[in-house]
Order: structure tokens, then sequence, then C-alpha cells
């Protein structure tokens, strides 16, 4: 398997490359605002938004793969496949996944779902494992006091696994609906041009950190139907998010029950990965493709010997 989104390095220029791992090594918004030279760390935050996303679209090209596309993070010797999915219950996708989870499984690997996944497409697959990381957050939010925004909704917590990643409105999704749609009739050109305008005005605060726009639910949605595009969705949330240290902070700080449902489980199943598999393994994490690129960030601070185990309990 190879990453949907190699390093082309050689793109950046010498200043762009400094620029690129300062921003990279960044781990607050007071720090992140000295590094910007914003006013303030709001701005700082946008700022570094839009720089960011500049350079890792010229560092990082999208590349299809004959698999299930996703990027591999090696933890000393043990190989880590994170691979970014819509999990939208299509039949296209269910196809797709299962038929190349049942060769992974073959060849010997072990598989890890994030919570709902399992259930929504490998019912049937023993050694497709499900992973802890909503009832975790869940926990964690219970023990923290946090007010919940998903107290009043319908059905229990079991029936929540598969939705609590979509929050977004339901005026939002009709306005991305009828511009997607319009694609046909007005062309691409005007349905970008459309698209960003919708999202400028219907995107919060909270949705900047966890990729609420147009482009996603676009991106979403077309690779929910062809599973072949995939990629292109993996590289949307590479490109946008910033490290995770960034993106947390800036959520917590609007909404902190929603930071712990979001960004706080990347951590939770790049830890639950290590804590499963042994030295030599070859792994496989099937989640959200939101998740993909924090769950990489958490693998890679193990690699590093910047992250241990220490303290990690299962969630009952």
């Amino acid at each position: 398997m190879t990453d949907v989104s190699p390093s082309r390095s050689g793109r950046l220029t010498p200043g762009q490359r400094e620029r690129f791992d300062r921003l990279r090594r960044t781990r607050s918004l007071a720090e992140l605002a000295d590094v910007t030279a914003a006013d303030g760390e709001h701005a700082a935050y946008l700022a570094a938004k839009r720089e960011w996303r500049a350079l890792q679209e010229r560092r990082l090209t999208p590349t299809a793969t004959s698999g299930v596309p996703g990027t591999t993070v090696a933890v000393g010797d043990r190989e880590f496949h994170v691979h970014g999915i819509t999990h939208a219950d299509t039949e296209a996708e269910r196809s797709f996944l299962r038929e190349h989870v049942a060769e992974f499984l073959d060849a010997g690997a072990s598989v890890y779902c994030e919570q709902g996944i399992r259930r929504m497409y490998f019912d049937d697959f023993d050694r497709a494992c499900e992973m802890d990381d909503y009832r975790w957050a869940m926990q964690r939010c219970r023990d923290l006091d946090i007010d919940s925004h998903l107290a009043d909704l319908p059905g229990n917590f079991e029936g929540l696994l598969e939705d609590v990643d979509s929050l977004t409105s339901e005026l939002q999704d009709a306005v991305f609906t009828l511009v997607e749609d319009g694609n046909g009739v007005y062309g691409a050109t005007l349905e970008r041009a459309l698209g960003d305008l919708a999202s400028d005005f219907l995107t919060s605060h909270e949705g900047l950190a966890t990729g609420d726009d147009y482009e996603s639910f676009k991106l979403t949605k077309r690779a929910a139907a062809d599973p072949s595009r995939l990629v292109h969705l993996q590289y949307y949330y590479r490109t946008t998010f910033l490290p995770q240290p960034l993106e947390r902070e800036w959520l917590r700080r609007h909404d902190p029950e929603l930071e712990l449902l979001t960004h706080a489980r990347n951590e939770r199943m790049a830890d639950y990965g290590v804590s499963h598999t042994s030295p030599g393994d070859t792994v496989h994490l099937l989640v959200g493709a939101a998740h993909q690129p924090g769950i990489e960030y958490y693998l890679d601070r193990f690699d590093a010997g910047e992250r241990t185990l220490d303290g990690f309990e299962l969630t009952e």
C-alpha cells in the first residue's frame, strides 16, 4: 500500500519548507499568533489555515491505489495503515470495503474499526474488531460534567454511534445539496463559487475545526457513491486540518463536547491501535476520513517516542 498523498517536498522552496516545519511544530494558538504575526489568536488560526492549505497542496498530491486508499505510519516495526472512509452506509462503499478487508484479514493483518463502522459493514467478520472511541468520548463528557448537545436527541447511545459525527444543520445540508445538484445546470465554476459562498455563511467556528463545509459535503457524497473517489476526500482533510493540538484547542474553546466527540477520539483510536497490537504487526484502521490526519499525527508521536500508553484503560 502507498500513501494516497505522497510528499513532493522538492516542490517547496527552502523558505516554504522552513515555514511548513515551523507550523507543524506549533503546539498552541498563543504560539501560532507569534508564528503568523497575526493580530490575536483568532486571526492567527484563520491565517494559518490558509497558509497551511497552500503549503500542503504544494507538497502533496492525491494518488489513486488499487485497494482501499490510506496512509501508512510506522511505529517502530509495526506498520499502521489508516484508511479514511465516508461510513455513509452505501452499498457501493460496503461492497468495496468488505472485499478488501477480507484480503487484509486473509493476509494475517489486524483490522480495527472506528466504533459503529464494524456494525455497519463488518458485523459478520469475526476478526474485524471495534474500538471504544465513542464510548470513551461519552464517558469523558460525563466525567467532565459537560452540558450535552446530545441529551435531547432521540434514541439511545447505541443509536447515536453512527450519527454523532454529522452535526451539520438541516439548513446547511439543504443548501449544500442544492448547490451540488446544480452543478450539471450551471457548471463547475459557478458551483465552486456558490459552494464557497454557502460555506462562508453557514460554516460555524466549530465547523472550521471539523471540516464541516461545502467541499467536504460534496466530496463525501461522491466518495460514498464511488469509493475510488475516497482519495480526494482524504486529500481534502489532510490539506485542511492544522496539526492536532491547534485544531483541538480552537474547538475546545468553542465547544468542548464536540472536541471530545471529534478530534479527541483521534488520540484515543491511535492509543487503542497501539495498545492492541504487537511488534511486527501489520494493522489496518478503518475510520471516518476526517479522523485520518489526527490519527496519523498521534501515531507519529508514538514513533518519535513523544507518546506512551501510560494510563491507558479500556472503557467499560
